[in-house]
């Protein structure tokens, strides 16, 4: 997300391009980048579902002290991800105004845009990667030695395979393929991407009515993943995005397994509905040329009783769940049911 100028939404064939800045922090530093506590910082919105996984991941695992956030604003502006929700619109670890400052001490003149999730490097002040289909995986396999204590696998070995598997097709039918049929600029392009979406939703359904969580007994990789998209399908892919053949709260099955992720701690406590409408109808004007903010959809049902305990399984295997929300990281009231 990021990138172009908002408005080209909608008004050019859309293609998701791959990451440049691929550099991985690593237990070993193979490049050149050692799992150092204090000496990075993860630069997000909550509003975009990639950043959204890094922010539970780093949740989840306790990594809140080893790695600081910066939160940028929802709204975008030509210059991509803007620090004005901080005092002097400075991001007050780094001293910049933009993302796109980061981008540009690493690389001048860098193709691509400017998205979220990135890790930046706080002494140099240069941008370390913005691999947001690695960066969750790095958190969870190379960090482990500032992990809390009780922190849950969210990547176990034996479980990979079908993990991988898993979300390789959430990826591209439901992750991505939201993005395809809201971005979509012809009837056959969109009708094809919104068919995938939900016959991808259709098949994960019965899987996830025998069992609580997409892949083993606990949560994983894979449910953080499905997870960010299913908790932003009614405010704006529904209607902003046209994946309107049913709304979330409509499937019983996935209404219920999403509502339990979202009521679990690290899930819920990072999602600011807020934002995430007010960056979709508000940056996409090649789709929303108002810029208008609907009122809905009524936030309350997410506090409703689920009962999906009942299928078993433990949220955080043999771990616990994480404790409070930092301070300065709550999400505002009116970003919450």
């Amino acid at each position: 997300m990021g990138g172009g100028g908002n408005d080209t939404y909608g008004t050019k064939p859309f293609k998701r391009s791959k990451s440049h800045f691929t550099d991985r922090i690593t237990a070993d530093s193979r490049d050149g980048w050692p799992v150092e506590a204090g000496r990075y910082r993860l630069v997000v919105s909550r509003a975009c579902p990639w950043a959204s996984r890094a922010v539970i991941s780093r949740r989840l695992l306790g990594l809140e002290d080893a790695l600081t956030m910066g939160i940028a604003d929802p709204v975008q502006d030509d210059r991509s991800w803007r620090f004005t929700l901080d005092p002097d619109g400075r991001d007050p670890v780094l001293g910049i105004r933009y993302l796109a400052e980061a981008y540009e001490r690493r690389e001048n003149g860098h193709p691509g845009g400017v998205s979220v999730p990135a890790i930046v490097d706080i002494p140099s002040g240069e941008l370390v990667t913005n691999d947001y289909q690695q960066l969750t995986l790095d958190l969870a396999t190379e960090w482990t030695a500032l992990h809390r204590d009780s922190a849950p696998e969210l990547y176990p070995h034996t479980l990979r395979d079908e993990i991988d598997t898993v979300m390789a097709d959430v990826y591209e039918d439901v992750n991505n393929g939201v993005y395809r049929a809201g971005f979509a600029t012809d009837q056959e392009e969109y009708e094809a991407a919104c068919a995938g979406v939900f016959r991808r939703l259709e098949l994960l359904a019965p899987r996830l009515e025998r069992q609580r969580y997409l892949v083993g007994d606990t949560i994983t990789e894979a449910d953080i993943r499905l997870f960010t998209t299913l908790v932003r399908f009614d405010a704006v892919y529904h209607g902003h995005f046209k994946c309107n053949r049913w709304k979330l709260a409509e499937h019983p099955v996935l209404w219920a397994y999403t509502r339990d992720l979202y009521q679990t701690p690290g899930f819920g406590d990072t999602v600011d509905f807020d934002h995430i409408k007010r960056h979709y109808h508000q940056v996409h004007t090649g789709i929303n040329p108002t810029r208008i903010v609907p009122l809905g959809p009524d936030l309350s049902g997410w506090l409703a009783p689920h009962h999906r305990e009942e299928l078993g399984g433990r949220p955080f295997g043999d771990g616990t769940a994480p404790g409070p929300v930092p301070a300065g990281e709550e999400v505002p009231a009116r970003g919450r049911p």
